[in-house]
């Protein structure tokens, strides 16, 4: 009953010159004309993601017979891409500039941790838009499933492969020439199946700051294990963060109507309550749980609260931060500690 198998979002523009961190620091690269405004990340990478699109359904391919796949094209991008909280793409910059003096982050460069931002951005959008249509969502990033939108339908399953196309052509363009561009490829296709067999290797946190490090010419193993340990804590904490969320998170506020209830999801919820409910309490929840019933959602939520859950979620959510910690003094000995402390402030307590 409990078994769940899923498998699972150029022209150099002037505004590059000088940039300023996640944070709002300003930050510039060397090529400062003290007349050009100063941006910050969040506004760089939203000009981009305009560059990128315009890039991929107007400039790439100049076929006539291919006008209105590419109109799909953008179509598909501009609905599924943006509208998330962007933590994914934004950290690639945003841990590049932990991993690098100022003096080498070089137009370019910024450039290029963008376009891979949006990289990360665009394979999560292709794992959502399927994702949603095998656990028949109804809404994602407060709008409806692109599956759900009027004349989609099924159609959708070959738009997400369009998504995941975009990145491969993306990285070609703009990082064949770098000396990282085969470990992106390699950290992408990895990504892509580990997601894909189900094992939830999370982007948050794993391939974005492998990335960043290739980016920044860290590619010892030891360096890149000594990560993984780190953010292999921070990715199953957002996993199970995002299975309480679906339960307890207000959908006004994280966009979408939890569904893994109905779903018979192997949530973090339903196999913590498993190990601490009575006997009578199991019966109720087999008879509730796995129904497309708003009553028995609502009596398996209430058993929930007389479980405590959410007192427990909040305990696990401490614990995994003092683990985190931990894990930080000891295996990021050689790495700027704050690339990781950049990460928990954006997970942890979050509420969407």
């Amino acid at each position: 009953m409990w078994r769940e198998v899923s498998p699972f979002k150029l022209k150099t523009t002037s505004a590059l010159l000088c940039t300023s961190s996640i944070q709002g620091d300003s930050i510039c690269n060397g090529t400062h004309s003290s007349k050009k405004a100063l941006l910050s990340d969040p506004q760089l990478f939203e000009a981009q993601f305009d560059e990128l699109v315009t890039e991929l359904s107007e400039r790439d391919l100049s076929d006539p017979a291919l006008a209105d796949a590419l109109s799909r094209l953008r179509e598909v991008l501009v609905y599924n891409s943006p509208g998330g909280k962007r933590n994914r793409g934004l950290s690639v910059i945003g841990s590049l500039r932990e991993l690098l003096p100022p003096t080498e982050l070089t137009q370019e460069t910024v450039q290029r941790a963008l376009v891979v931002g949006w990289c990360i951005e665009l394979l999560q959008a292709f794992f959502l838009v399927a994702d949603d249509m095998m656990d028949g969502s109804v809404t994602r990033r407060g709008q409806p499933c692109w599956y759900k939108k009027d004349g989609i339908g099924l159609d959708a399953i070959n738009d997400s492969f369009l998504l995941e196309a975009t990145i491969y052509r993306l990285l070609r363009r703009h990082c064949r020439e770098q000396p990282y561009y085969v470990h992106l490829l390699e950290l992408f296709t990895e990504t892509t199946f580990q997601t894909e067999l189900g094992q939830a290797l999370d982007l948050m946190t794993a391939p974005l700051v492998a990335a960043s490090m290739y980016m920044a010419g860290i590619e010892s193993e030891e360096e890149h294990n000594n990560a993984k340990h780190i953010l292999l804590e921070m990715g199953e904490f957002f996993q199970i963060q995002d299975d309480y969320l679906d339960c307890y998170g207000d959908p006004a506020v994280t966009g979408k109507i939890g569904t893994d209830i109905q779903d018979n999801k192997c949530s973090w919820l339903v196999v913590t309550a498993l190990e601490i409910m009575t006997a009578e309490q199991r019966a109720e929840l087999e008879a509730c749980y796995a129904q497309h019933d708003d009553a028995c959602v609502e009596q398996v939520k209430a058993l929930f609260n007389t479980l405590q859950m959410p007192a427990l979620y909040h305990k696990y959510e401490e614990e995994s931060y003092q683990r985190l910690q931990k894990l930080i003094a000891c295996h990021a000995q050689n790495l700027p500690h704050s690339v990781f402390l950049n990460f928990a402030k954006k997970i942890y307590k979050r509420n969407k």
